[in-house]
This record gives C-alpha cells, structure tokens and sequence, in this order.
C-alpha cells in the first residue's frame, strides 16, 4: 500500500477546493486535527479556474463597454482596443493574492496539507501519489471526499487547438474575432458575454429550446433579447453534429440540421462532470449515480463515516455550495447541532451582461409543486437607479397561492447580483410579501426594485398603472 507508518487525524479530507478548504478550516477551528489532501493547488477549480478568473474578465469587459459607451454620458473617451497580456496580468495578480491569503489561513490553524494525487484504498483510508515520487498514507476518524469536477465534452469533439473548454478559455492571448460558444448555460452565457464586449462576433449554440434552461422560462427572455440587441447570433434548439479543425486554424461545426458554422474558436460549455473516476470510490464501497457519490441529506455516503462534499455530489454545482456543506460536515463531525443545506435556498448567480441573479423555484416548478401559484414582474424601467446605469431587466416573484410565503425571486439586469442575500433570505425564511413590503429599502437604488415587485404581490403597488 505504500510506507509503513499510516499518519492518522479525525479528519482526512481528499480535494483542496471550496468544500475541501472549507470543511478543513471549520474542521481545525473546531478543534480537530486535519489532513488535507490537494493534487494542484488550494482553492480548486473556483480560484484558479473558474469563479474567480472568469468574474475578473467579466468586470474587464463591463469597462470595455463603459469605455464604449461613454459619449452617451457626456464622457469622451474612445476604446483603442484589448491588451489581453494585460488583461490576463490583471487577472492573474487577483488569483495570486487570494491563494496567498488562503494559504496564510490554512498555515494558521495547523492543517497538515500533503501535495499529490489522493486514492481511497481502505475504510476511511487514502493512499498519496506525490509527485517527486513515493507514497504516504492516511486515515481518519472521518474521510470527506471533496474532489470537484471538471469540463465535460461530447462524444466526436477533440479539445485542443481551436477548440478549447473554460480551462484554455482563460489562457487565450488575444481575443478571437469570430467564436462560436457550444453551451448556452451559465458559462456558455459568462464568456460569450465577454467575448461580445472585447469586441468578437460571437455565435451561441444550445440544444435546448433557450439560453440558460435551469432558470425560469422569463429569465430566459430576458437575457435571449439582451444579447440580441448587443448584436450576439443565437441558435436555440440546435444540435451539434460534428467539428473540424482547418490546418490554418480555425474550426468548421456541422450542425444536426445540416448547416454549417465556421470560427477561429470553438468554446466547448457543454457542462461539468463530477471528477470521480480513479479514485477508488467503487473499490472502496461507495455508491455512484451518474459518476456523482450518493449521499444522503446529512452527506455521508454509503459507506459510515465517509462523506462527499461539492460538485462530486449531484445537484447545483456551486462553489458556495461546496464551501456551505463542507462546513456542515465539520460542525456534524463536532456534534453540534445543525441544518442540512438546501439547494434550493442556494442563491444563483450568471454574471454575464445582464446579469441573472435567482433562488427558489422556477415559475413551472411552482406549479407542479404547488395546486395554486401567483406571480408578478416589476420591470426595471420603473426604478431610478436601473434608469441611471441605463440598465433594462426585471423581478419576477412566484408565490405559493394568492397569500403565501414568495418561493422565487429571479432578477435580470446589471449589477442584480449583489441583491441575492436580500432575496435568499426572503426565500429561506418563507417570508410573505407583505412581510417584505413594510421594509424600507433605500433611494436610489437597485434594492428598491425586491422592495416595488414585493408591494405589488402584496397588492400595495405604487408606481403600477391602473
């Protein structure tokens, strides 16, 4: 199995990213010692690879577009082009002064981090594969499985020269002038919106019948006109086929229908899949579904004293998803009293231009959840702030009956992001409208939007044409 000596801890956690990190930091605050397991580096896929660099492009290109559309505010200023060298530069200092940080935290509360390749090999037992060579063990009074995910293709589609997944995405020296962007959920919509802002001609391509599918059918709309108007090509219901890269560069698509795309780049965001396979989960006992490890409400899995936190566990692949359950394992590891995290009150963010920001149920999801469901749009054309950022988009409410608690909050339009916590804790605490409607939100902001949509629902709208 490799040394002799087998290091034990009460915690062995296998994946340093946000449920790993996560889990450890409570863990050791709590009190317990820890050995956390990392084959690259802390912070996962969301610091290096995934929140963290795509959400500095994005605010990269809302000042490419400031910059464009300064005249329209009196500012002259013209956009000379996109030093993407700099551009990365930028991005890349924001990723190295969080690691740091992260790094300083781990070191602080003395979690033993052992570098390299993790494999389950016994009851609650992992065997690393370090990369200058060699084996070390260990085993825990408790394993957490925290592995992550990583991007998923289709069958027939080679990544590598033109066509790259999120990973070759963010490494891109200049920007291409014509992609086509495979996916139109979360990330297909993240980097098409930059792209379009950096000035490409971008092309999406989604089989289901609308961008961004999981979120409530308005959303959709609303975002679909958006990206229209920033002069974006959308093709809805539209099957790939095949794709061929050209000699020169470049990559031809062929579509189920027949037609035919061509662009320098091919975006593949087709999703993420759950990162499992090798790690000798099933040798090990553990039930899989899919490739993700069942678990139960509280995250153990099949196997007693294991547990699975993250993308590795089906359902909303969100980091703060991860980082919420590997707190909750920790505290459940601590005997304190404590609440399984609900995916649904998990708060839901796409940061593209404009921004969609939800939580709760879908309109449809109401419905079949509920024998009565009531709905209202507050659109932002009525809000001063919106007006001011020459932002468009709207709230959509969804209530159980014409007097219960609000089940969904779904918000489009620019910085709409920064208003999930009010929403999620509207929805978490199955707060009514009317509960919503006698707080005082202040002018002029983008706030006042939950609190209008809010009196609506309540049957108190002010600014509502009779």
């Amino acid at each position: 199995m490799g040394d002799d000596v087998t290091t034990a801890a009460d915690v062995v956690i296998l994946g340093g990213g946000s449920g790993g990190y996560a889990c450890a930091l409570r863990a050791a605050q709590l009190g317990m010692s820890v050995v956390l397991i990392e084959a690259g580096k802390l912070g996962g896929t969301c610091l290096h690879n995934g929140c963290i660099p795509t959400k500095a492009l994005l605010h990269a290109a809302e000042i490419a577009d400031s910059v464009k559309e300064a005249t329209s505010f009196g500012i002259k200023a013209t956009l000379h082009g996109v030093d993407m060298s700099a551009v990365n530069g930028y991005k890349d200092d924001v990723i190295a002064g969080l690691y740091r940080g992260l790094q300083g935290l781990i070191a602080s509360r003395s979690i033993d981090v052992v570098v390299g390749h993790g494999r389950v090999v016994g009851e609650r037992t992992v065997e690393v594969t370090h990369d200058g060579g060699g084996t070390s063990t260990y085993r825990g009074d408790a394993l957490v499985l925290a592995t992550g995910s990583q991007s998923k293709s289709l069958p027939g589609l080679d990544i590598g020269g033109s066509v790259v997944t999120s990973d070759g995405a963010l490494q891109l020296g200049d920007v291409p002038d014509r992609v086509i962007v495979l996916g139109g959920g979360v990330i297909g919509c993240e980097f098409a919106s930059v792209w379009s802002s950096l000035g490409a001609d971008v092309t999406i391509v989604e089989a289901a019948p609308r961008l961004l599918p999981t979120e409530d059918v308005w959303v959709s709309k609303q975002v679909e006109r958006a990206f229209r108007k920033r002069g974006l090509t959308l093709r809805t219901g539209s099957s790939f086929a095949s794709a061929a890269q050209r000699s020169g560069g470049g990559v031809d698509l062929e579509m189920a229908d027949g037609s035919r795309l061509d662009a320098d780049l091919l975006l593949v965001a087709v999703g993420r899949g759950p990162r499992t396979d090798g790690m000798g989960f099933v040798e090990g006992g553990i039930d899989l579904d899919r490739g993700f490890v069942v678990t139960d409400e509280w995250l153990q899995t099949s196997v007693p004293g294991v547990f699975a936190v993250g993308d590795i566990v089906a359902g909303p692949q969100l980091a703060h998803r991860g980082f919420a359950q590997g707190i909750l394992v920790a505290e459940q590891l601590a005997g304190l009293d404590c609440m399984p995290v609900n995916d649904r009150g998990i708060p839901r963010v796409t940061y593209s231009n404009p921004e969609v920001a939800s939580v709760g149920l879908t309109e449809a999801e109401a419905r079949e959840q509920y024998s009565d469901v009531s709905t209202v749009v507050y659109d932002l054309g009525g809000n001063g702030k919106s007006r001011i950022l020459r932002t468009s988009g709207g709230v959509k409410l969804v209530r159980a009956g014409d007097d219960g608690p609000v089940v969904g909050i779904h918000l489009v339009g620019a910085r709409v992001g920064e208003l999930i916590g009010e929403a999620q804790l509207i929805y978490n605490w199955e707060a009514t409208a009317g509960d919503v409607a006698q707080h005082v939100h202040a002018h002029p902001t983008q706030a006042e939007a939950l609190g209008e949509a809010h009196l609506a629902l309540a049957g108190k709208a002010l600014h509502a044409h009779d």
